[in-house]
This record gives C-alpha cells, structure tokens and sequence, in this order.
C-alpha cells in the first residue's frame, strides 16, 4: 500500500534545477506532527539522506548538498518539497521520500544530470 508519492523528477543539464514534491497519501493522519526526510540511491551504492524537515521546520543537510538544495513542506497540502539548485551529475540518484516515524517510503523518482 503506497502512503507516500514523488514526482519532479526528470533529466536536466549540469547547473540546471528541479523541483520534487511528495504527497502523504489519505492514509497518512496528522501529517504536520512527523519529521520527513529525502533520500537517494545511485546504482550501486547505499542510500543515503540528502535532507530532513523537523514538523516545526528545522532543517538539516548532507554536506554534498549545502548551498545548493533546499527542503520545505506544505501541511495544509500533505507535501514534502526538494529544491535542487546547481545540479551535478553526481547527483544523479533515485530519490524517495521518508516519513521515518512509521517508516515509510515513496516509490522513488529519477534524477539524471548529464550533458
């Protein structure tokens, strides 16, 4: 049963920017109360977090992403935001959606950064 779902993905050129969203499913109650997370996997390496969003806003960053992405959130509308700025080909990645108090994921979305 799928509770959270991304979208945005797409290929773009290096220093190009996307946006991602996820939206929490009806299934998932009290959306503004839980910590969400964005994480990636590139082929054949580990996922790994990429941004956190606290329910009251604070955020946290990898190191590889400071300066350059930025995590929001829209209770009202049950959606987590990734915007990526200043896009590397080493940010090509699966990314998904966290909600890590019930441990859920999203079906992930595919970012490919190349020329």
């Amino acid at each position: 049963q799928a509770h959270l779902v991304e979208s945005g993905g797409g290929l773009v050129h290096p220093g190009g920017s996307l946006k991602l969203s996820c939206v929490a499913l009806a299934s998932v109650n009290n959306f503004g109360v839980y910590m969400l997370a964005w994480y990636r996997q590139a082929p054949g390496k580990q996922r790994e977090l990429v941004a956190n969003i606290t329910n009251g806003g604070i955020t946290n960053y990898a190191d590889s992403v400071k300066g350059r992405f930025a995590v929001s959130r829209d209770n009202a509308k049950k959606t987590v935001y990734l915007q990526m700025n200043n896009l590397q080909p080493t940010d090509t990645a699966t990314y998904y959606c966290h909600l890590p108090w019930w441990s859920f994921w999203g079906q992930g979305t595919q970012v490919t950064v190349s020329s």
